[in-house]
């Protein structure tokens, strides 16, 4: 798959979600420095593409995209509206975020995976795919950056 097509697949996928469920509140929610989760959740979708395609691991690319995009589907300010102490927001999230997407969506086996291990080792169960490996990597990558970076991302 070449990068226009990635970029097809991510961009297609966006608007499936945008359209059929509470992805676009994500951009009312910020992520790591400035990014909003709906920024996070796209880079993420790139980046484990992206990896793929460079470690020439064949993939899924459907299931690592929808999972990609719905793995932080947790709809709250983590920051300031989470239920319980901030501190526990890395360990809860994913299955905050796999109960919203599986209200919203109808999913697969592997974005089950992706969305519920992204934490790993926080959650204590690893990746059980290819596709939930490659996005528990690509999160942390892109957090790192978001983080670190001196602009902190876009707000969008």
């Amino acid at each position: 798959m070449d990068a226009t097509e990635r970029r097809r697949l991510v961009i297609g996928t966006l608007r499936r979600l945008e359209k059929n469920g509470r992805f676009l509140l994500e951009k009312n929610f910020m992520q790591h420095g400035r990014c909003s989760v709906y920024r996070h959740s796209v880079a993420v979708a790139r980046t484990g593409l992206d990896m793929a395609e460079r470690l020439g691991i064949r993939i899924d690319a459907e299931s690592l995209v929808r999972g990609a995009l719905l793995h932080d589907y947790f709809l709250y300010d983590w920051h300031t509206g989470y239920p319980g102490p901030p501190c526990t927001h890395g360990f809860t999230h994913p299955f905050i975020a796999l109960r919203n997407a599986g209200e919203d969506f109808t999913l697969t086996r592997r974005e089950k995976d992706i969305i519920a291990r992204h934490m790993f080792p926080l959650v204590p169960i690893p990746p059980a795919t290819r596709e939930g490996w490659l996005v528990c990597l690509a999160d942390k990558l892109c957090a790192l950056h978001e983080t670190l970076s001196r602009r902190g991302g876009k707000r969008s």
